[in-house]
């Protein structure tokens, strides 16, 4: 019987996947196998790997990983023996094969389908193929803040519609605060009859509220990274908001003391330094732009010398997405030559 069976919560764990963002998706065998069995004996339910960008996304736009796929899904799999193993894909970058491989050779337990939060449509081939090769089939809607929660609800109907088995949205942008989170649980609740998904992002230092908010207003299923460790600012920190929710009456069934340590390892053996809300994460948030743009903007913003909040904001007026980092180029030239027309 799982937490959620009992009325509590299942924690899954992007780790060693989100944070592949803040080290450029670097991480190598010895740092993946060791935060796997850590999270593993600290009884995190689900462990989730991969390229920051998910399946079949290392590429010279969004960066080339350092292990292959195959090398990062065989490594977790041998170290899990009680925790699940999860894998994510966009469309934009992965395939039916992708997944295919994942769950059929490697044995992937959860595999998620990350879609705009208004083009459910794109999931439903993928989510029908994970169905069938008998994973459990999960779908998140990215850059939620762009819809509002009754857009959210009718999207993640149409995900269970495709064969969902639980559904919910991403803060990519890490712009929400509690009431934005509370109203849009609440719309995907009353329009679906499966566990509810919250990712939070921490550009406004709100993750671990907001995803307590998720909680409170009926989400089942809540993401959280050791240290934060993810992109921009990072992720909601999963050692912080465990015996958060369990002082809130949501047990998780995760060995606090164990996830502490693991929290330890994570910050010791994955990342040069936690992540922190500096002043481009802040602007990040505050314009809705995905978190994961921190480091190509303050590249394009150098590069044109234009300041980065101006780089932030411009993008977010575009409404610019994962996927479209060559439009961070362009608007940052955009930028510096208006200046000089000024």
């Amino acid at each position: 019987m799982t937490p959620s069976d009992q009325g509590g919560l299942i924690i899954h764990d992007p780790t060693l996947r989100d944070g592949q963002h803040a080290v450029r998706h670097q991480l190598d065998r010895d740092q993946i196998r060791s935060y796997a069995t850590a999270a593993n004996a600290a009884r995190i339910p689900v462990v989730e790997i991969g390229h920051g960008n998910g399946l079949g996304a290392s590429s010279f736009q969004v960066g080339h990983s350092k292990l292959s796929d195959d090398e990062m899904l065989s490594t977790v799999r041998e170290a899990l023996t009680q925790s699940k193993m999860a894998v994510l894909m966009a469309p934009a970058w992965g395939t039916s094969a992708d997944l295919r491989n994942a769950v059929v050779r490697h044995g992937a337990d959860i595999a998620r389908i990350a879609v705009h939060c208004t083009e459910a449509t794109a999931a439903e081939r993928h989510l029908g193929a994970i169905r069938e090769l008998g994973a459990e089939a999960q779908a998140v809607l990215m850059m939620s803040h762009m819809a509002d929660p009754g857009q959210l609800g009718e999207q993640c109907a149409l995900l269970v519609d495709y064969g969902a088995q639980a559904v919910g949205i991403m803060d990519s942008a890490g712009y929400y605060l509690p009431e934005d989170v509370s109203s849009r649980i609440r719309s995907i609740t009353a329009a679906v009859d499966v566990p509810v998904i919250f990712h939070g992002h921490n550009n406004l230092g709100m993750a671990v509220a907001n995803s307590v908010a998720a909680a409170k207003a009926g989400a089942r299923i809540i993401d959280a990274c050791a240290r934060g460790f993810g992109a921009g600012a990072g992720n909601t920190q999963l050692e912080v908001l465990v015996p958060v929710l369990e002082r809130y009456g949501h047990p998780t069934g995760i060995d606090v003391r164990r996830l502490a340590d693991a929290a330890d390892l994570a910050e010791k053996a994955l990342m040069p330094a936690p992540p922190t809300i500096d002043s481009t994460s802040l602007a990040s948030g505050l314009a809705g732009v995905f978190s994961g743009f921190k480091k190509p903007v303050l590249e394009a913003a150098a590069r044109e010398g234009v300041h980065p909040w101006d780089l932030f904001h411009e993008l977010g007026r575009r409404q610019v997405i994962a996927g479209q980092e060559d439009v961070i180029r362009e608007a940052a030239r955009s930028l510096a030559a208006q200046g000089a027309d000024q």
